[in-house]
């Protein structure tokens, strides 16, 4: 059965395994770079955090609607200050103002330009994460807008109702960004979701929770010195760059829109009182029925929509508590993994407005079928490689035919974390080791945490948007991983098309030697570097 989302022709199923393999000292080095990153011990904040600030929610980004139908939106990533403690002014960057960007809002089928312009003092770049677009509007490292530069990009809206986000995504600097402040919402609705009864009045029922750790120096500034092997661990948190944020309830059912925005920790969000909640959403939209339960893990990239319900005059708040990593003891510690954190504090109005019952019976998610893939891919992460492959701007890893259904099977070679992104893609995950997927891993994804010595197996179904030369990304992200070469590229041809020589950003000179030809059958090497913690 095809998927509504994209028509595909069908092929024969072929089988590609991708890698090749970069010699033992490529493994090495990074291995031995990572080494000296011993954590931030364990870190508890419970109890310890007054919630004397009101949440601040990111403002809905203004649009206009041009002669050519497009919904036009302007962002402008700026250098700012931030007063996230009164009297204390922190050096910030932002999209339309200090810190964080506005929430951009578009329908399902609208045509939408976004006209970025970079008053920064460095290149950089904006991808839309989760968005199913062509590979030269994704905004990924061979996208870079200069200093005093303006890009438009220009898409249609193709996808459901989800939670998606944007955030630079420069080469070798995404991390140090991002840590500055560069990110924010984009929010796609549809007709399906419209007809649910389910909160949706922005900053009222309907709130963004983007959660960021960070670390301040004595004079208040931004520091990222402390790092586990994950990377920089902060020990405050930010909610829409807020410290220590207090909402006002005022209904009875609340959606929060969960994003770790962080650049490095995997977060286990619940509530204090251990409460039940409904997860209705995960990256690429609404599951088919509402799943309770009392906690969800997501890491860095990874968005969750839930329902929570609150009664009259009480006080709740949501918590992190120590994330199954899937690594040893000491590994957890060195990597956040045992941190228990105050978040938010959601305090109910004594009168509280109610919507009635909920929606329960959600979105019509149609399974895409093994029997339907025409490739199988395999992707090993290790150190701070991809099929031992570090990232390289001039080479094609992967060349996917447009409209095919394939099979990534990805795991984690080490005993320590990695997740696993893939640009302008949904994904459905077929299985988790030899178990079928859990409900939080029942819908949409575009980015998955991948538990070491465990195989994931992701099917996805690409779109006709054809290119040779511009690829799309895969990559960790975990961003220091991501900055030290974690990642690969692919192209989508049309059937029987080569891959084509990518572009590179700032017109780097390549050797003649080292120009991509394009993918094919590659042995995935049977040894990995193994890292002692």
């Amino acid at each position: 059965m095809i998927h509504r989302r994209f028509a595909r022709p069908l092929r024969r199923v072929a089988t590609i395994v991708s890698g090749a393999i970069v010699g033992a000292v490529v493994i090495t080095v990074a291995l031995t770079a990572c080494s000296s990153d011993n954590g931030a011990g364990v870190i508890d904040t419970v109890g310890s955090i007054d919630f004397v600030n009101p949440l601040a929610i990111p403002p809905l980004a203004e649009s206009t609607v041009n002669a050519a139908g497009e919904r036009v939106f302007d962002l402008a990533a700026q250098e700012g200050t931030s007063e996230f403690v009164p009297g204390i002014s922190t050096a910030t960057w932002g999209y339309n103002g200090s810190y964080l960007g506005p929430t951009l809002v578009a329908e399902r089928g609208e045509n939408v330009r976004i006209n970025v312009s970079n008053n920064l003092q460095e290149a950089t770049s904006v991808h839309w994460h989760g968005m199913n677009l062509p590979a030269k509007m994704d905004g990924g490292p061979h996208q870079m807008v200069e200093p005093g530069a303006q890009w438009s990009p220009n898409f249609t809206i193709d996808q459901p109702a989800a939670t998606l986000w944007y955030h630079p995504h420069p080469a070798g600097t995404t991390e140090h960004q991002v840590e500055m402040g560069l990110a924010g919402l984009f929010l796609i609705q549809d007709d399906e979701e419209a007809a649910l009864n389910l909160p949706r009045s922005y900053g009222v029922d309907d709130i963004p929770v983007v959660v960021q750790d960070r670390r301040f120096d004595a004079k208040g500034q931004f520091i990222s010195n402390v790092r586990g092997y994950i990377g920089p661990i902060g020990d405050e948190l930010l909610v829409n760059g807020t410290l220590a944020p207090y909402f006002d309830v005022t209904t009875e059912m609340v959606r929060l829109r969960l994003v770790n925005g962080s650049s490095a920790r995997v977060y286990d969000f619940g509530f204090s009182d251990g409460r039940s909640f409904d997860l209705i959403g995960t990256d690429g939209g609404l599951l088919t029925e509402a799943a309770p339960m009392d906690g969800i893990r997501l890491s860095p990239g990874e968005r969750a929509e839930i329902l929570v319900k609150v009664i009259p005059g009480e006080t709740v708040k949501l918590q992190s508590t120590p994330p199954n990593l899937g690594t040893s003891a000491r590994a957890a510690t060195r990597n956040a993994g045992d941190d228990t954190l105050d978040v938010l504090e959601l305090r109910a109005a004594d009168t509280l407005g109610s919507i009635g019952a909920v929606s329960t019976t959600l979105a019509n998610i149609e399974p895409l079928q093994k029997a339907d893939a025409s490739v199988d891919r395999s992707f090993t992460l290790n150190g701070y490689t991809i099929n031992n492959r570090l990232m390289d701007m001039t080479r094609i890893d992967e060349t996917v035919e447009a409209g095919a259904t394939e099979v990534w099977t990805v795991d984690n070679a080490m005993p320590l974390p990695h997740n696993f992104h893939v640009h302008a893609m949904q994904f459905q995950v077929l299985r988790v080791g030899t178990e079928l997927p859990s409900a939080e891993l029942s819908g949409w994804k575009d980015t998955i945490y991948l538990e070491p010595g465990v195989r994931y197996e992701l099917i996805m179904q690409f779109a006709e948007y054809t290119d040779p030369d511009f690829p799309y990304m895969f990559h960790c992200h975990m961003l220091a991983h991501e900055d030290a070469g974690m990642m690969g590229q692919f192209v989508v041809v049309k059937p029987g098309e080569q891959a084509g020589t990518p572009p590179t950003a700032h017109d780097v000179i390549v050797p003649q030697e080292n120009l991509a030809v394009g993918s094919g059958p590659r042995p995935v090497s049977t040894t990995h570097g193994h890292y002692t913690d």
